[in-house]
C-alpha cells in the first residue's frame, strides 16, 4: 500500500487566522534534522508534524494518499502576543527548513505602478508581491488603454422584449438579419467558479473569511515564501465530491493536480495549482427548467452537459487606483478553494444560462458545497459565446469574464450575441477576445485579445501525490476511514436536490408546480410553507396564497430574507387559524398581517379585539345593512337584474366597507342574491 501522507483526524471548529501582513513582524522558522518540518498553530511540532518530516523522502517510493486538511493539534503557546501573531501562518503547512527571514510590509495593501513599477514596500514580502506585479502592469496598461470601462463598438441596451436573441424554450435560432442570410443559431457556454464553503483555504490552514481586513488570513503558503508545501483540504474534496453526485458525474478514484502558470499581481507563486488533465468528477448532467414566453404555468424541461469538475485555487484580489496610478493586492483570497464545473456549449440564449446557473447555485446551496452568495463573489461566471448559421461550424467565440448576477448574466449574453450578429452582418470579424460586462451601460466592454494562445505552460504538481478515493468495494479493510474519502458513504448520505423537493411539495401538498419553483427559489421559503402548514387549520392550497401573495410581498418591500421576518410561522398559522374558523374576514385577516408586520410582539387575538375586527354575528344586522345598500344603489340593481352579474361583486364590497370588514363575503353575497331575486 502506498504511503500516506498524515493528517489529524479532526478539524478545528473554526480555523486559525494565517500570517497578519498588516503589520510588520519578524518570523523565526525552526528547522528540523530530519529535513522536514511540521509545525502546529504556534510552530511547535506535533506527533503528526514528526511523521511527515520523511515526506521529500518516501515521494520518491510510490503515489501518495490525500486525506484531510485538518490542523495540527495546538501545544503551549508562545509567551506574548507577538509570538503567537508570527507562528499563526504556518497552521496546516508543511515547512521546509531554510534561513530564517523577516516580512515586514509598509502597509497593508501593497502599491504598484501602472507599468509594473515596484513601489517603495520593505520586507521580503513586499519584494514578492512587486516582482508579481510586474508580469501584468502592461497588460492592465493595454486594457486601458483599449478603453475598457468605455462602451464599446456594437448595440446600445435594447429592451428585454425586443431582443433579437429571444430565444426560449422553443428553440435557439434567430431570425435573419437585413443581409437576408440563413438564421443566425447562438452557441453558449458556461465556466463557473464556486467558492467552496470551508472554514480553512485548499492547501494551507488561513480562514476563510469574507471582507477581513485586507492581507490578515495570509499564510506562509499563501503568499508562496520558499519552502512551504501543500496540505489538501479535506473538506474541499468531499464538497466536490458530493457536488459531483448531484450533477450525475462519474468521479474520478485517482485524480491529478497541475500548475498552470500565468503572472498577476494577485497570484504571489505565478502559478495556479489546478486539475487540468485527470479532474475530480467528469460526464455529468444538469436540468434546469424554463418559462415559456415568461409564464410560470408554461414550462419545459432542458439539460446542459457537464464537462468536469476540477478543484483548483483562487487568486487574491487586485483593486486599481486609477487616481494615484497604482494597484493594491489584497491576499485574503489567495488559496481559497474552488470548484470549477465548465459546461458544454448546449445552450442558446441569456435565459437559458441563468435558468441553469440558478438551478446549480440551489444544488449548491442545498449540498452545503458552496453558499454560493453572487453578491460576495462566491459563485462567478464566465461566458463563451459565439454565432454561427446552421450547418456551419462554430464561430470564434468571446468570453466574457466574471460576472457575479443571474440578471447580469442573461443581459451580458443576450447583448453579445446581438453584438456579433451586427458585427458580422455589417461585414466584419469576430475577434477571439475576453470581454467585461458594464452593467451601468447594459454592454460587454474588451478587456484583452486571445488570439494569440497564451502557453499556461501546465506541468504535474510536483508538491500533490495524486488524489486516490475509494468505493466501498475498493476500501481496504485495515485502512483509516478519517484518512480516507469513500464515494459511496458521501453518495448514501446526498440530501434531496431542489427538482426533488419541488416534486414532493407538489405531490404532498397538491400546490401548483410554479408554485413549487418559487417555495424553492428563496432561501427557507419552502421550510416556512410546510411550518405552517403543520400548525394550521387551513388548506395547504389557501395557505400558499398568503405565503406568496402576501408575506412574500412583505418580505421584498422591506428588502429582507425569510429568516428576517417579524412574522414567524407560528404567528401566521395562528392568524390563518382565525380566518379557518371565521372569527375574522379575510379582509380583516390582511389588516392584522399588517399590524404583525410592524413586530410589536402582539398575538393576533390581540389585534383583532383591540381594533375590534371580530366577524359580524348578529344576522339581522347584517341583513339591515345590505338592504341599506340595495336601497342607495338602484342602477346596480337594474344591471344585476338586466344580467350582469358582475355588478354584485360592487354591492358586496360596499357592505364590507360599511361593515369594516368584519362581514364575511360568502354570507353577504348569499343576503344580497335573496334579495335581488325577490
Amino acid at each position: 500500500m502506498p504511503w500516506t501522507r498524515p493528517f489529524i483526524p479532526t478539524e478545528h471548529p473554526q480555523a486559525q487566522p494565517g500570517l497578519n501582513l498588516a503589520a510588520p513582524q519578524a518570523v523565526q522558522l525552526p528547522s528540523s534534522p530530519r529535513g522536514t518540518a511540521a509545525f502546529d498553530a504556534h510552530g511547535l511540532h506535533t506527533a503528526a508534524g514528526k511523521a511527515a518530516a520523511g515526506f521529500a523522502k518516501q515521494r520518491r517510493h510510490g503515489s501518495l494518499q490525500h486525506s484531510r486538511d485538518t490542523r495540527r493539534t495546538r501545544g503551549p503557546a508562545p509567551a506574548g502576543g507577538a509570538g503567537r501573531r508570527q507562528a499563526s501562518g504556518l497552521t496546516g503547512v508543511v515547512v521546509r527548513p531554510h534561513s530564517p527571514r523577516s516580512a515586514q510590509p509598509s502597509r497593508t495593501a501593497f502599491p504598484r505602478g501602472r507599468c509594473g513599477r515596484r513601489a517603495a514596500a520593505g520586507g521580503a514580502m513586499a519584494a514578492l508581491v512587486a516582482v508579481a506585479a510586474r508580469g501584468c502592469g502592461g497588460l492592465w496598461r493595454r486594457a486601458r488603454q483599449r478603453g475598457a470601462g468605455q462602451p464599446g463598438p456594437g448595440p446600445g441596451p435594447f429592451p428585454r422584449g425586443q431582443r433579437a436573441v429571444a430565444c426560449n424554450a422553443r428553440g435557439g435560432a434567430v431570425p435573419a438579419g437585413k443581409s437576408g442570410l440563413a438564421p443566425w443559431v447562438p452557441v453558449v457556454g458556461l465556466e463557473i467558479h464556486a467558492q467552496i464553503s470551508s472554514n480553512s483555504k485548499l492547501f494551507s490552514g488561513s480562514q476563510v473569511q469574507f471582507a477581513a481586513p485586507p492581507n490578515s488570513l495570509v499564510s506562509f503558503f499563501d503568499a508562496s515564501l520558499p519552502g512551504t508545501l501543500p496540505v489538501l483540504n479535506r473538506r474541499c474534496v468531499e464538497a466536490a465530491v458530493m457536488t459531483g453526485l448531484a450533477l450525475n458525474c462519474s468521479i474520478n478514484k485517482k485524480s491529478l493536480f497541475d500548475r498552470k502558470h500565468y503572472f498577476y499581481a494577485d497570484l504571489p507563486a505565478g502559478y495556479q495549482i489546478t486539475q487540468q488533465r485527470v479532474p475530480i468528477a467528469v460526464n455529468g448532467s444538469l436540468s434546469y427548467s424554463l418559462c415559456i414566453d415568461n409564464k410560470m404555468s408554461q414550462m419545459v424541461t432542458k439539460t446542459v452537459r457537464i464537462k468536469q469538475i476540477q478543484l483548483e485555487q483562487d487568486s487574491g484580489k487586485s483593486l486599481h487606483d486609477d487616481t494615484r496610478s497604482q494597484t493594491l493586492v489584497d491576499l485574503n483570497r489567495a488559496g481559497v478553494g474552488l470548484m470549477e464545473v465548465v459546461m458544454e456549449p448546449d445552450m442558446c440564449c441569456g435565459e437559458e444560462a441563468a435558468a441553469a446557473v440558478r438551478e446549480l447555485q440551489l444544488i449548491l446551496q442545498t449540498l452545503g458545497s458552496s453558499q454560493a452568495v453572487m453578491a460576495e463573489g462566491q459563485l462567478r461566471v464566465d461566458a463563451n459565446v459565439s454565432v454561427h448559421h446552421p450547418g456551419e461550424p462554430y464561430g470564434v467565440r468571446t468570453e466574457v469574464k466574471n460576472i457575479n448576477s443571474i440578471r447580469f448574466l442573461a443581459k451580458a449574453i443576450d447583448y453579445e450575441i446581438q453584438r456579433q450578429i451586427e458585427e458580422l452582418e455589417n461585414g466584419g470579424t469576430i475577434l477571439n477576445e475576453t470581454r467585461a460586462f458594464d452593467s451601468k451601460l447594459g454592454c460587454t466592454v474588451p478587456m484583452r485579445d486571445k488570439e494569440g494562445k497564451q502557453d499556461y505552460r501546465f506541468m504535474p504538481e510536483p508538491n500533490l501525490p495524486p488524489l486516490i478515493l475509494y468505493d466501498a468495494k475498493s476500501l481496504p479493510a485495515n485502512m483509516n476511514h478519517q484518512q480516507v474519502i469513500n464515494i459511496d458513504w458521501i453518495h448514501e448520505r446526498l440530501p434531496d436536490l431542489p427538482s426533488v423537493k419541488r416534486k414532493k411539495l407538489v405531490e404532498q401538498y397538491g400546490i401548483l408546480p410554479e408554485h413549487s419553483f418559487t417555495l424553492l427559489n428563496e432561501e427557507g421559503l419552502a421550510e416556512f410553507f410546510e411550518s405552517v402548514v403543520k400548525q394550521t387549520q387551513m388548506k395547504p392550497k389557501k395557505v400558499i396564497g398568503w405565503i406568496l401573495k402576501d408575506l412574500l410581498s412583505y418580505l421584498k418591500q422591506h428588502s429582507l430574507t425569510v429568516k428576517e421576518s417579524p412574522v414567524s410561522s407560528f404567528v401566521l398559522a395562528d392568524l390563518l387559524n382565525l380566518l379557518e374558523k371565521k372569527e375574522i374576514s379575510s379582509t380583516a385577516a390582511k389588516q392584522v398581517l399588517a399590524e404583525l408586520w410592524k413586530g410589536e410582539g402582539k398575538t393576533p387575538l390581540e389585534i383583532v379585539k383591540e381594533q375590534k375586527l371580530e366577524l359580524l354575528q348578529d344576522q339581522k344586522e347584517l341583513e339591515q345593512i345590505c338592504q341599506a345598500v340595495i336601497d342607495g344603489h338602484k342602477n346596480e340593481v337594474m344591471a344585476i337584474k338586466a344580467g350582469n352579474p358582475k355588478v354584485l361583486n360592487k354591492l358586496i364590497g360596499l357592505v364590507q366597507k360599511k361593515t369594516q370588514g368584519r362581514s364575511s363575503p360568502v354570507l353577504v353575497k348569499q343576503l344580497l342574491e335573496k334579495k335581488l331575486s325577490g
